[in-house]
């Protein structure tokens, strides 16, 4: 009787394993198979919600920049506006006219010393007259002075010198203004703004965190679009300076060296 039993139970092991084994590795299959599916649809969600905020913050910036505009309040937002569109546009100004000042000053000596050698003063003359430029103006006074001697030629470069300086500074000035005025709009406006919300908290007579948030949130945006405005005007204000030093420096060589090519004219 044992050995029957023990036949049965082998017997049942034996066809129980592999049942159990195909059940087993179906269930692994569908568990594998469910887990991909959810990680694909999980990555597409990722993907979708990651390139919408992209495309909807690009095509959104302009109008959240208008948004915020009318928020601080146009009647403060308009005077911090108007100053950087005032810099921005006299800062152009001087870019593109320093840029035009700024020619090849050995190009033009070796010019002027040829026509003095060749044509003496009057093609020397027509050179600088047919030149842009301040080095050419001061070129040009130096040589209508020349018959007068080299010191009233070196007088001639040092006044005309100063007179072209004072045209490259032209305007600079504005520009720093507007780079001090603009932040201080932002600050008046933003402590009149600080001001109404202290006045709409004691009309309501109770201090909401919604009144308080939003009425110290619209007041720095004053100042915020003030320190930006500044900084903007502050980076052309040194690109600006910048460039007048070089061209001084430039204008200070090329005179030094004319001041020579006409004294050896004058001795000949």
């Amino acid at each position: 009787m044992k050995k029957v039993i023990a036949l049965f139970f082998a017997a049942g092991i034996l066809f129980t394993q592999p049942i159990l084994a195909q059940e087993a590795t179906a269930t692994e299959q569908a568990v594998a198979t469910d887990s991909n599916a959810a990680q694909a649809d999980t990555t597409a969600a990722a993907a979708t919600e990651e390139s919408a905020p992209e495309v909807e913050a690009e095509a959104s910036f302009t109008q959240v920049l208008k948004d915020k505009f009318i928020e601080g309040d146009p009647l403060w937002m308009a005077p911090v506006l108007l100053t950087l569109i005032l810099g921005l546009a006299i800062a152009i100004e001087r870019v593109l006219f320093l840029a035009m000042s700024n020619n090849n000053n050995d190009k033009l000596l070796e010019d002027v010393k040829s026509a003095l050698a060749s044509g003496g003063k009057t093609a020397a003359l027509e050179v600088c007259r047919n030149t842009r430029g301040p080095v050419a103006s001061i070129f040009y006074q130096g040589l209508d002075k020349m018959d007068d001697g080299i010191d009233m030629v070196d007088k001639a470069i040092v006044s005309l010198g100063s007179v072209e300086n004072g045209k490259l500074e032209r305007g600079v000035s504005w520009i720093s203004l507007f780079i001090a005025l603009a932040p201080m709009l932002g600050f008046m406006g933003t402590v009149i703004g600080m001001i109404q919300a202290f006045d709409a908290i004691e009309a309501a007579g109770d201090i909401s965190p919604s009144l308080v948030a939003g009425g110290i949130k619209v007041a720095l945006l004053t100042t915020v679009f003030g320190l930006i405005a500044a900084m903007i005007l502050q980076i052309f204000y040194n690109l600006i300076v910048a460039m007048i030093d070089n061209l001084v420096n430039k204008m200070e060589d090329a005179s030094i060296t004319f001041l020579d090519i006409v004294a050896a004219h004058i001795k000949k």
